[in-house]
């Protein structure tokens, strides 16, 4: 059951999409922020698969109740995007043969190398020490069925191709339906802008391509409106264009390609974050604005070494 610290995961009215895709919201509390969090179920004619587990096991079991109707007759599948918190720190309710609900887990080889690393195991124990009611009972559980660049599963009536779409982060995957146009593309785009990792952003423009040239009918992400539609991903691919002409100029100015940490990068490249964002768009900007900020190091940083 959920509590009063994790609201519950809800299924969005469909709104005219295909009725073998269930969407869910969870409101993610993070870093003082309430973001919204799309989650996914797909309903094949041999399988049910969870697209991403949430934070918790309480999270992940909320998202399983709502996809326990259409059990009756076919196989749990669980796959996660990438090991990020929101999205794959709901498996330990779905691992092994004791739990709850025991499913086989897919996922990149990276994505369970990340939720094998002391890093991830760092990021845990800084999140429950923050955030105990969220986090405290929570234990990192890797995919069990896991592939390098891309996995294809039939599920009688739909096929669903997993492909790998690094640069949010090295072990994100994006999957595509090609019997009803369908593209769920995790965070590999994001509403209103996209956040990219470390030493990621030609990986992620090179996955932004990837994405648009499958030209799918429908996409949807877990951190964008759910009409932001197919667009978004040129629109995030002209977001990196606008930075790099930005920084390319201001390299050209003078700029240093690595500017000191307390830098006024937004004047540095005369692209405020409000100019950069969509016009209108209701965003937590301050969570956003320093993936903004992260863009530009990073742009500065590829320029300037390419130079």
């Amino acid at each position: 059951m959920t509590s009063a610290a994790n609201p519950p995961v809800a299924l969005v009215p469909n709104q005219g999409w295909d009725p073998r895709l269930l969407i869910c919201r969870h409101d993610l509390a993070y870093a003082g922020f309430t973001l919204p969090m799309h989650v996914f179920i797909i309903v094949t004619e041999r399988y049910v698969v969870l697209v991403d587990t949430l934070i918790n096991a309480s999270t992940a079991e909320a998202l399983l109740d709502i996809a326990r109707p259409h059990l009756a007759g076919r196989q749990l599948l669980v796959a996660n995007t990438h090991a990020d918190s929101d999205h794959a720190w709901g498996n330990q309710y779905f691992d092994g043969p004791h739990s709850p609900a025991p499913a086989p887990i897919i996922g990149t080889l990276r994505c369970a190398a990340r939720l094998r690393s002391a890093a991830e195991q760092t990021a845990l124990a800084e999140l429950q020490a923050e955030q105990p009611a969220e986090y405290a009972g929570v234990r990192l559980v890797p995919p069990s069925i896991l592939f390098d660049d891309a996995l294809i599963i039939d599920g009688g009536d739909l096929t669903l191709e997993f492909f790998a779409t690094p640069g949010h982060t090295p072990d994100h995957c994006s999957i595509c339906i090609p019997e009803i146009g369908l593209l769920l593309a995790g965070d590999a785009a994001e509403q209103p802008l996209p956040f990219v990792g470390d030493d990621g952003l030609s990986d992620l423009r090179a996955s932004l391509e990837r994405l648009a040239a499958l030209e799918p009918r429908a996409a949807f992400y877990c951190h964008a409106p759910l009409d932001a539609g197919p667009d978004l991903i040129r629109a995030n691919l002209a977001y990196f264009d606008r930075i790099e002409a930005r920084c390319r100029a201001a390299l050209a100015r003078g700029a240093p390609a690595q500017p000191v940490a307390d830098a006024d990068l937004e004047a540095l490249v005369d692209l405020p974050f409000a100019a950069a964002i969509p016009p209108g768009a209701h965003v937590e900007r301050g969570f956003y604005r320093p993936g903004h900020h992260a863009a530009i190091r990073a742009m500065l940083a590829h320029l300037g070494g390419a130079a």
